[in-house]
């Protein structure tokens, strides 16, 4: 997490939720429960915030985020017609029992709601009040029950001496900026705006250049990394390691953030990558919820992959090979497709017959197209 800077978290659980991925990606075949406890139990550790998407950050940080939240409430509050300012009855209320009762889920809301209030009571608004009050800080998640968020006050989550601690919007920006060059190496502006999803551009520059100057930065060109017959500017942070060779090998999440940011994804690895899930099944061109597979330093194929706990089995949906890919990289894409089903407590791996890599997959797991290889462990895959 110190190397991520943040976790994005996602619902869809056809194969893992997202947040458990980037960890597996790194660690291998850690226990899911370790997750829990640190981030989704109450903690002192963690918190959630919109750090990308909705993402865990670590809970110290939490006035490093004030600008943002100062954003939202400048922007509704200055607005009589916006949600928060139309619904300051909702707002009041829920404030008012999250101060009383302490962290709530919003079953435990909707349960106790003031029926005989007359028509102002909707839960839908309730849900809204939670999720504004949360974006601009007055409320924060204590921690989840299965994947539902607990909220509760600000002052019921975060430290006094986190929540009055002083950050500025420049200094904020410049620490961000600082954290995504870290954590990606390399990289351009657009990549590091990206990261943390910092809209303005010139303070994203003024950042770049005060870490330019202090020496944490340095501006180098990446081969192919160009734009109208030029290069993109593009820096290297001082503690990254350009290493003679990269013998890694991983399936990714579409939000982990070796690809998270398209542009970036389609320049360093070729990878054009959309999420297909809203996708009506007969337009789908990968699948559902494609995973990128990482081997060496190429993105190689994207495989998707679903849980079916009823057979204990991975199902490869479909397997389709990128243009970075070789033909000995199905032996590798195997091996991570048996550790990701043992990680999951799977005991058998089918391949069916959709996407132009699913005959070279089956064929180094040693079965048949659409049929299933039983009992497949890392182990046995990687002797």
């Amino acid at each position: 997490m110190e190397r991520l800077g943040v976790l994005q978290i996602d619902s869809v659980n056809v194969f893992a939720r997202s947040h458990y991925m980037p960890l597996f990606s790194r660690l291998g075949s850690y226990d899911p429960a370790l997750l829990d406890r640190v981030f989704l139990s109450r903690t002192t550790h963690y918190v959630e915030y919109l750090a990308h998407e909705a993402t865990f950050v670590p809970i110290e940080d939490w006035a490093l985020w004030r600008f943002r939240m100062n954003a939202f409430r400048s922007r509704w509050e200055s607005d009589p017609d916006s949600w928060l300012s139309q619904n300051a009855r909702t707002i009041a209320w829920v404030k008012d029992e999250l101060r009383e009762r302490g962290p709530l889920r919003p079953a435990q809301l909707r349960a106790d709601a003031p029926r005989d209030r007359g028509s102002w009571w909707d839960w839908d608004d309730v849900k809204q009040a939670l999720e504004h009050l949360w974006r601009i800080g007055d409320v924060a998640i204590s921690g989840r029950r299965g994947f539902e968020r607990h909220y509760a006050l600000e002052e019921q989550v975060i430290p006094a001496e986190v929540r009055e601690r002083e950050v500025t919007r420049d200094d904020a920006v410049h620490e961000l900026v600082r954290r995504a060059a870290h954590s990606s190496g390399v990289a351009t502006e657009h990549d590091l705006a990206d990261y943390y999803r910092i809209r303005d551009r010139d303070a994203v520059r003024a950042a770049i250049s005060r870490l330019v100057e202090t020496g944490e930065l340095q501006p180098v060109q990446v081969r192919g990394w160009e734009r109208g017959g030029r290069p993109v500017p593009t820096w290297m942070h001082r503690d990254a390691l350009i290493p003679r060779r990269v013998d890694a090998a991983a399936i990714l999440t579409p939000f982990d953030p070796v690809v998270w940011f398209r542009e970036r994804a389609l320049r360093a690895f070729d990878l054009d990558y959309r999420i297909e899930i809203y996708v009506p099944a007969h337009k789908r061109r990968y699948g559902y919820y494609s995973l990128p597979v990482l081997v060496g330093d190429r993105i190689v194929a994207r495989v998707d992959l679903k849980a079916d706990r009823a057979s204990s089995t991975l199902q490869v949906q479909s397997a389709w090979w990128e243009p970075q890919s070789r033909p000995e990289d199905a032996e590798a894409i195997a091996r991570e497709l048996a550790l990701a089903a043992s990680w999951q407590g799977l005991e058998n791996v089918s391949v069916s017959g959709w996407g132009d890599a699913a005959d070279a997959v089956a064929g180094a797991l040693h079965i048949g197209r659409g049929g299933v290889r039983r009992h497949v462990h890392a182990r046995e895959m990687s002797g």
